[in-house]
């Protein structure tokens, strides 16, 4: 915004009022990790991040400044990085920041709400009473998600419990054998830690799937594992046991691990999660977990130009959105800030072509199913399918990269947003 001529004031709480697990006052402290992810210009992390820099965006051009050797990833030394943001942002002629703690959502006034996922609770309850009841949460209890592309379809077969309805799950079905090489690799796979912030997370209906599994072999069976009402058509019996997969969007590109919500690492959850029959090769677009993190049900509130339902000038950004991680979470904030831009000088909203990375998320965010809503990383099960897509998967996210590219230059030149 204020690149695009809007003075304006940023409130940021810290240092006077820090989270538990911020220690510093620096803007853009990165908490959780120092890496943003992979910059291969095949993934789709890669390609959010050319997106953004053919936008413009500080944060990344900063994290390349200060980057650090991590192979294919960008990760950035954390002190510098987050003293360079707070300096460069500080010195803007445009921003005035004010360091002290939003406890209410300002009313009549133009405003983007970017509270992150460690919102304290004043400003928690602030929210819940603006927006309603049922509408922000404190945890995530994720599931994986993998793409349909990577399925063993030989191995998986398509019905509901007891054929009530119209066929609505894919049944990845385990004979006693596989059940227990599973179950035995599950329980010795390493989690991660808690964070002190995180203590006391669990809910029982949510419990992580090793933690269910620790209270005894047949656990899984009663449970998210259950086979009751299924019948293998290859075999004619029920299995033993079963992983169901349920569709995750639109156009049946990405299916969820139905009830597998985890804290395993993530090399371990490919590594355990692809015993499964039909799993062999899976390729996981959002690892399962289950930490602190308020974030709001954003299609019930959100629009994808990241304006809130029926407030013209309210906007919200960040990892809040239901944008999950640093990148998406820049995403967010550059449709928001661009959007308001917009907005004060008399232009229209823009939505960002779905087929380019940040269009797409912010499609998800505002367009996902409200009852089963849950925070999105950036992948390329979110793009629409290309006319003709290649069986090789590499050819294929090639095409997506370079598609996605092409229609975002044009959009860009087209609305003159750069």
């Amino acid at each position: 915004m204020a690149e695009r001529g809007v003075s304006l004031e940023l409130f940021e709480m810290r240092p006077n009022t820090q989270t538990p697990a911020h220690q510093t006052g620096w803007l853009a402290e990165l908490v959780c990790s120092n890496s943003l992810k992979s910059d291969l210009p095949t993934t789709a992390s890669g390609l959010l991040k050319r997106e953004l820099r053919h936008l413009g965006s500080l944060i990344l051009r900063v994290a390349e400044e200060m980057a650090v050797p991590a192979g294919s990833a960008l990760a950035v030394d954390r002190q510098r990085f987050a003293a360079r943001i707070t300096d460069v942002i500080s010195k803007h002629p445009r921003i005035r920041l004010v360091r002290d703690e939003i406890k209410d959502i300002p009313q009549g006034k133009p405003l983007v709400l970017a509270s992150g996922p460690l919102t304290s609770h004043e400003l928690s309850l602030a929210i819940q009473n603006f927006f309603g009841d049922g509408t922000l949460f404190f945890y995530d209890a994720i599931a994986p998600l993998i793409s349909a592309d990577s399925l063993n379809h030989q191995k998986i077969f398509l019905g509901s419990r007891y054929q009530k309805g119209e066929p609505a799950y894919l049944n990845c079905p385990l004979n006693e054998s596989d059940y227990h090489t599973f179950y035995e690799q599950l329980l010795a796979a390493e989690v991660l830690p808690l964070h002190s912030f995180e203590k006391g997370l669990f809910f029982e209906s949510c419990l992580p799937v090793e933690e269910l599994a620790k209270r005894g072999p047949k656990t899984l069976l009663f449970g998210a594992m259950r086979a009751v009402g299924l019948t293998d058509p290859r075999t004619g019996r029920r299995p033993y046991a079963v992983v169901q997969l349920r569709q995750d969007n639109t156009e049946a590109s990405i299916y969820n691990m139905v009830g597998f919500q985890t804290r395993l690492r993530r090399g371990e959850q490919k590594r355990v999660f692809r015993l499964i029959p039909g799993l062999e090769r899976a390729e996981l677009l959002r690892y399962g977990s289950v930490h602190r993190n308020t974030f709001l049900c954003a299609p019930r509130v959100l629009r994808s130009t990241m304006q809130v339902r029926g407030q013209e000038k309210m906007f919200v950004a960040g990892q809040i959105t239901g944008g999950e991680g640093y990148m998406e979470s820049v995403a967010t904030g550059m449709v928001a800030g661009l959007n308001l831009a917009r907005v004060l000088a008399g232009q229209d909203p823009v939505v960002f072509p779905a087929t380019t990375a940040v269009g797409s998320l912010c499609r998800y965010i505002a367009g996902a199913k409200p009852d089963n809503f849950q925070p999105m990383n950036v992948n390329f099960g979110l793009l629409p399918p290309l006319d003709y897509s290649p069986r090789n998967r590499q050819q294929r996210n090639e095409r997506l990269v370079r598609r996605s590219l092409e229609d975002l230059s044009s959009w860009t030149e087209e609305e003159g947003i750069i």
